[in-house]
């Protein structure tokens, strides 16, 4: 009788296929999209998922400003910025940092769903978000992707 060896393939840098995706931010929740964007991002949507390689792929987020929130949180939700200062500390409410700056709502979402390592921030720089309907990114013909 002979022994079956079985051996467990890990992906690495060599044999991570990374592709290039655009979501459509339009009428989507920021949870749930966000949620979905990290997965994404750290490939796990991949058969060969290594949760100690970057085998995610890179993902293009356009009209953020068109994201809602569910409940109350457009109104109550408060994004906090602290300087390291003593009386440092700014809040805004998500209604006026979307007409500010929308970008920043979904990067906070995702960055908060990637692992806090340096792993996570290698991670993050594949994310790219655009409060309009175009991106720069049109070279690498990214596919869209729909949830």
């Amino acid at each position: 009788m002979s022994k079956l060896h079985f051996t467990t393939k890990h992906a690495n840098e060599a044999t991570v296929q990374r592709n290039w995706y655009v979501v459509d931010g339009t009428n989507q929740t920021v949870g749930r999209i966000a949620a979905k964007i990290a997965a994404i991002l750290r490939g796990k949507n991949k058969a060969y998922y290594t949760p100690h390689v970057d085998c995610g792929d890179f993902v293009i987020v356009t009209n953020c400003e068109k994201v809602v929130f569910t409940g109350n949180k457009f109104e109550e939700k408060q994004y906090i910025n602290f300087s390291g200062y003593p009386g440092g500390k700014k809040e805004e409410a998500a209604q006026d940092l979307i007409k500010r700056r929308p970008e920043v709502i979904m990067e906070r979402a995702v960055k908060g769903m990637l692992p806090k390592n340096r792993l996570g921030r290698k991670m993050y720089k594949k994310l790219f978000v655009y409060a309009g309907a175009n991106h720069p990114h049109s070279a690498q013909q990214p596919k869209d992707l729909k949830f």
